[in-house]
Parts: C-alpha cells; structure tokens; sequence
C-alpha cells in the first residue's frame, strides 16, 4: 500500500507521526491561527492563547511527545515577533542551573539504580498496608526534597518505578519484554498494579512539593528569593516554617485520607501475586550476588552519601554535583563503555529539549506582559491583604506556567517596591514568603506547574502505568485543595502561628542586606 502513496501523503502521514489526525489537523489550524490572531488581537490575547495551545500540548503528551508539536508554537512565536532568540537564549543561560541538572543528576542516578532498586524492593515487601507504604513514600520525598532538589527526588523514584514494572512484566510474559496484550499476562492484575504505582508516583511527587518548599535549596526558586533576602539554609526554614509545617501535616494526613476512602483514583493494591513476583525477584537476585556485586551495591550507596551532603552543603551547582556522581559511580562499578554510558542520558534529554522550548514560551510570556495586570492589581490594594493575594495570584499563575518563572517575575517587582521605599523590611519578608509558599504548592494541580511533574509526566514509566495529565490533574486534586487553604491560612495567620512556633526565634533570623538594584535595570532583566 505504501508504494502507492503519493509524496504529499506521505508528507502528512510523517508529520507528528503516529499522533491521530486530528490532533495533526489541531496544530496545524493553530499554526496558521496564531500570526492571523497576533495581528488582529495584539500579543496580550494571543500569547494566553498560544500559552493554552501549548499546555494542550502537554495534556496530549501519551499520544504525541510535547517536543514537536511545542516546538512548532515556540518557533512560530519567535518568527512572528511575539519574542526574541535574544530573549530566549537568555532564559536559558538563566536557567542553565535546572539544564545541568536535567543532564548530569538525572544520568547520576541511573547508575544508582542496583541500590535503589535493591533499597526500595525491601521497604516495599516489608510493609503490606498501602496506607504505610503511601505514608513513606510521600514522607521520604518530603525529606530528601528538603536537602536535594525535587527532580533528582523524582529521578530516583521514577528509576525505581520502572524497575519494579520492569521485573514483573519479564516474569508475567514468560521471561521476555513482550508488548501489552500478550495471553500470558492478566489484564486485571496488571491494571491494579499500574494503579497501585500510579498512586505511589503521586504521593512521592506531592512529597516533592512538600519537601520543596521548606529550604533554600528545595526548589530553584527558593535559591532565588533567599538571595534577595540574604537567607542562609536554616533562616530560610525559619521565616518559611509557620507556612511550610502546617501544610507539610496537612499533606501527610491528604496522603492517609485518600487512600483510606479511596477516593480520587487513590486506593489500589498491590496484587498478591505481584508480590509474589517481586519476592521471587529479590530472592533471585540475592542468591546470585557475588562479591563484586556487593562491592557494586556498596559503592553506589557510599555514592549517594556523598550526593546528599554536597547538595546539603550545596558546595556546588546541583548539575556539577551530578556530573560528579557520574565520576565516581561508574569509576566504581566498572562501567567504562561509552555505549553503556549512553544509556544514561536517554531519559534526561528528551525532556531538557522539552524544556528549552518551555523557556522560549516563558520569554514570550514575559515579552507581551501577560501577568502585568494581575502584578498591578495585587500591588493596587492595601498592605495586609497583599500576602494573601500574593499566594493566591502566584499559586494561579503557576498552575498554568512554571513556578520558578513566575517566583523569579514577582520577587524582582517586590524589591524593586522595597527598593524604592514602598514597603519596610518586614513586609517584603512576608511578600518573598507568600511568593515563595504560592508558587510551590498550589502548583501542584497540574503537571506544567512544577518540573518535576513535568519530567514525571513525560518519562518512560508515565505510559506503562497509563499516567495522562488528566490523570495527574484527578490525583493531584485533594492535595491541591489541601495545600492551597492550608497554606493560604497560614499565610494570613503568619504572625500567629510564628508565635506558637516561638522556638524558631523568627524575630532573631540574620540575614545580609542586599544592595538594592536600579528600576532600569529590575524592570530591563527580561
């Protein structure tokens, strides 16, 4: 059949693919939309459209990777002037910290995956209550993405995840990798279990969120407000803490509530025979494990106690620390081959392109001013509602973009009001934290709001476990509900809970006074 197709058949069959027609038709109408829009509507209106085509984009990521179709709307909006390259060669040398992270952590870990998988496989056939699995593994996420940043946390258990898939999807389809749908494999047992990792991947990637938002180096963006307000790691928790604990109980308890209801997509178990599986497993891979094995597994944990405490130290660019793991994990299990290498960066990669081009939409956006009003407004009302509606607008605006882009915009516009007078120390404190609480939990509600929902959505365990991004949106929804009012009472009780929570002496935080920047050059930084 295909020798009969004709060139320009061909040419549509190959465009985005396997993706179904009309999705092809749908980017195609916003290709030839967007620069008709642009001209007629101006770039306000026609950037939130091309910002709403692209998280469509996202939305369809199992049934077209989001590089292509995404990257069309990116080019198209520099080629009709709604940015520059300029502007978007800058976002990423700006971001370059998150790209070198993507590179060199992600690939780190991978190496790391014997110890983690041998690590996990135990905590896992320990305990058999779901509800103290989903606990641990929302409350180790938490922990680690105090210390570590959230993406190499999601790393770790996305590692983790495949290979449990992995071992059982060898063992149900007779010893080899067959594709779904082989006779040998029973469907019901399978779905359960695909929703039983579902459910873990979630409550670990929720565990990021709440972990994140503790310390300085949880997130990006916590690096970047504590530097404008001369925070060092234990002041940042301090000031932070009357908003982050609050919300950190309430996230471990939205854990146990969903999978006790079962509700929200929560509440599958492991199947019996599963376990079963996995026990066989860790009883095989034991019984086999020489002495140069353990000497393997033993190195690569030593490796990740040297991870945790460069990145606590923070002695170096997250990136570079990954960079380092490579080094020193395969100096010492003895891989050597540039081939066996190679594989390590299979999964980071696709995903740093993905987030090239999220950064030349991000200069788009910042181009065209599409969060100015909402900036004005919020500025526009009295000083002791701004907190709250500081949390509120960050927590919106970063459901739809990424949380770092819209912490990075609304922490220069309040030093620059610090700056200029407007508003005492104080009260710019109270504003870096509602900024800093309001782009890192409510963000949660979608996949684009956070990087590494983002990395979890896009990786090779999110189509084996059937992990869509209304999936996440249905998952993600108690806890976004959860943390959004805990964490917007908080906010406007701050003063309150920092009284109850007197032993972190917030009154006493030392900090180092910034020299403040000029207007030109806060309002020229895009």
């Amino acid at each position: 059949m295909s020798q009969h197709m004709t060139m320009t058949q061909a040419f549509a069959k190959n465009f985005l693919g396997n993706s179904p027609d009309w999705y092809k038709f749908t980017i195609i109408a916003f290709l030839i939309m967007n620069p008709i829009l642009y001209h007629m509507l101006g770039g306000f209106i026609t950037g939130w459209i091309i910002v709403g085509q692209f998280i469509l984009t996202l939305a369809m990521a199992l049934k077209c990777y989001p590089l292509q179709p995404g990257g069309l709307l990116a080019l198209e909006a520099i080629l009709i002037g709604m940015t520059t390259p300029q502007h978007a060669w800058h976002e990423l040398e700006v971001n370059l910290p998150v790209i070198a992270l993507l590179m060199f952590m992600v690939a780190g870990i991978y190496f790391m995956k014997d110890m983690l998988l041998f690590v996990f496989t135990k905590v896992l056939l320990r305990f058999r209550s779901k509800i103290v699995l989903s606990f641990l593994f929302c409350a180790i996420s938490a922990i680690l993405s105090a210390f570590l940043d959230a993406l190499t946390v999601i790393a770790v258990i996305i590692t983790v995840a495949v290979g449990f898939y992995s071992v059982y999807h060898k063992v149900a389809s007779g010893g080899t990798y067959a594709e779904e749908g082989e006779p040998d494999i029973d469907r019901e047992e399978l779905k359960e279990f695909r929703g039983f990792l579902r459910n873990l991947m979630m409550h670990a990637g929720v565990g990021t969120a709440l972990g994140g938002v503790m310390t300085q180096v949880g997130e990006p963006q916590n690096i970047i407000i504590s530097e404008k307000l001369g925070w060092d790691f234990v002041g940042f928790f301090s000031m932070v803490a009357p908003v982050s604990l609050p919300v950190f109980v309430a996230g471990l308890l939205t854990c146990v509530f969903v999978e006790k209801i079962k509700f929200f997509g929560y509440g599958y178990q492991l199947p019996q025979d599963v376990r079963t599986v996995l026990q066989d497993f860790d009883k095989h891979e034991s019984a086999k494990r020489n002495v140069r094995d353990n000497a393997s597994l033993i190195a690569q944990g030593l490796v990740a106690i040297v991870l945790v405490l460069a990145l606590y130290k923070h002695v170096a660019q997250p990136g570079l620390i990954g960079l380092m793991v490579i080094v020193l994990a395969t100096t010492f299990t003895g891989v050597t081959e540039e081939h066996q290498i190679g594989k390590a960066f299979e999964e980071a990669l696709p995903f740093t392109a993905l987030l090239a081009v999220f950064f030349v939409i991000v200069a788009m956006i910042a181009d065209n001013g599409l969060f100015k009003p909402v900036i004005e407004y919020v500025f526009s009302k009295d000083l002791n509602s701004q907190p709250g509606m500081f949390f509120v607008a960050n927590g919106v605006l970063s459901m739809m973009s990424d949380n770092v882009f819209v912490a990075s915009v609304y922490i220069k516009e309040v030093e620059q009001a610090f700056c200029s007078g407007l508003i005492d120390r104080s009260h710019y404190e109270q504003l870096a934290i509602a900024i800093n609480t309001g782009t890192n939990l409510p963000s949660v509600a979608t996949p684009n709001g956070q990087a590494a929902f983002l990395f979890l959505l896009t990786s090779a365990i999110a189509p084996l476990i059937r992990l869509s991004y209304l999936e996440m949106v249905k998952l993600a929804l108690p806890y976004t509900i959860v943390l959004t009012v805990v964490g917007l009472i908080a906010t406007l009780n701050y003063a309150e809970i920092a009284n109850v929570l007197s032993f972190l002496d917030i009154a006493n935080v030392p900090y180092v006074e910034k020299e403040c920047i000029d207007a030109a050059a806060a309002n020229g930084g895009y």
